[in-house]
This record gives C-alpha cells, structure tokens and sequence, in this order.
C-alpha cells in the first residue's frame, strides 16, 4: 500500500487499523462513501444533483487521505506518467480542491482493491 503515491506509513497503518482487509465493504466506492469522500446526493426523477462530499466517517482518515493526495497534486506538473496526466486533466477541468478529493477518493478505491484482494499496487504504465 506504500507504493500508493500519496499514502504514507502513518496513513497506512490509520487505514490497515480502522477497516482491516476491507471484506466488510462490497466495493471500493462504499470504503469511499464510509469515509466521506464522496459526494452527496440529492437527486429525484432521474435528476441527478451532487453536492460537496459527504464528510462523514473517520475524520482522521479522511483527513490523512485527502492530505497525501493534496501532497500528490503538488509535485504531479512535472511528471509524465499516466496518473499525473489524469490528474492534470482533472484540474484543467475542476479547481484543485475538487480535484484533491477526487484523487483521494480514487486512492480509497484502490487501496480497497488492494486490501481486498490481496494484491501488491503495480501504476499504470504511461502511453
């Protein structure tokens, strides 16, 4: 999970400590509702409507979490693997606080796959 850019020894041992192996969560978008880095909803009659993220769950995870991908985002300009790239396409599109969040949030997910299916995190090569 340390290979993860933006996941720490200190966040990594906050997360293996609160959620253990992740079994518990059918994928990783719940581990991400769980710890509210996802957007709240308020949709009706097939009018989707998205607020701010949800902020519940673990605070300090979240905050350990949203705090390595804002550390990420810092240092991606001059790189030009596939991630940087996603990651300057999201903030060309959003503002950098949105766009630190959506990193965030896709880190949980990959860290719940990882944990889940007991994997070791291999980047994407970029093209």
């Amino acid at each position: 999970m340390l290979a993860i850019e933006g996941v720490g020894p200190i966040s990594a041992s906050a997360i293996v400590t609160a959620i253990g192996n992740g079994t518990q969560f059918k994928n990783g978008r719940e581990l991400a509702a769980w710890l509210g880095l996802v957007p709240s909803q308020h949709s009706s009659g097939g009018k989707e409507r998205l607020g701010g993220i949800s902020k519940r769950g673990d605070k300090r995870l979240r905050t350990l979490i949203i705090h390595g991908a804002r550390a990420v985002i810092r240092f991606c300009e001059a790189k030009t693997d596939a991630r940087s790239q996603w990651i300057k396409g999201l903030i060309s599109r959003r503002n950098k606080n949105i766009a630190t969040v959506g990193l965030a949030n896709k880190n949980a997910r990959i860290i719940w796959s990882l944990l889940a299916r007991n994997e070791v995190y291999r980047p994407a090569v970029a093209m």
